[in-house]
């Protein structure tokens, strides 16, 4: 039966540093139990900058102001409909 692991950001994060400062992949794959493609996958994925978590929380952070200024937008013109009858 196969098991599977989920990684840790930061442990990936560890065991790519380990390969681009020249470890090689089949001692890092022997010492983390862990296949040889699956660290090509990570460097690839660290070299295209998707490993970076403070990239990926400013874009989280603006979608999320963007949505509160909408927000904000909508409650104000309700409030104004519902007080413009009664200031009649």
């Amino acid at each position: 039966m196969v098991t599977y692991r989920t990684h840790s950001i930061e442990f990936k994060r560890q065991v790519v540093q380990e390969f681009l400062s020249g470890e090689t992949l089949h001692g890092l794959a022997k010492r983390h139990e862990l296949p040889r493609n699956l660290i090509r996958i990570w460097v690839q994925k660290y070299e295209a900058g998707s490993f970076d978590e403070d990239v990926a929380a400013a874009d989280t952070m603006q979608t999320y102001e963007a949505r509160i200024a909408e927000l904000e937008r909508l409650v104000r013109r309700q409030a104004l409909e519902i007080e413009f009858p009664r200031g009649l």
